[in-house]
């Protein structure tokens, strides 16, 4: 009898693109549907999508970085867009958690 998985294994996922899904995404989903909770839903499903590689691939002190920056970057990304609007605060906040997704796990792979 043959198994069938949900989700591919924690270590064949690459994270930066996760990444981008979740930052590009919730902003995309909370500015077009005005939900706000929605697009947190997605933030968070693909941090624990990514984070759950990154604890298999990096390990804990990795991990707890990683997430910092996700989370970090889209609190930031508030204030930033104040400064130099929203579309470019995303994309930069996005392109650093994801370079580093990719820099400290996915090139490993």
């Amino acid at each position: 009898m043959s198994e069938s998985r949900v989700f591919k294994s924690a270590e064949s996922v690459r994270t930066a693109p996760v990444v981008a899904l979740g930052l590009i995404g919730g902003y995309l989903t909370g500015r077009e549907t005005g939900n706000r909770p929605l697009a947190g839903v997605l933030l968070a499903a693909a941090g624990a999508s990514a984070g759950r590689t990154w604890a298999a691939q990096g390990g804990a002190a990795t991990t707890v970085a990683l997430s910092a920056l996700y989370l970090g970057g889209f609190g930031a990304s508030h204030p930033l867009a104040k400064r130099i609007g929203p579309w470019p605060a995303v994309l930069t906040v996005t392109a650093a958690s994801a370079l580093a997704s990719w820099a400290l796990v996915d090139r490993k792979q």
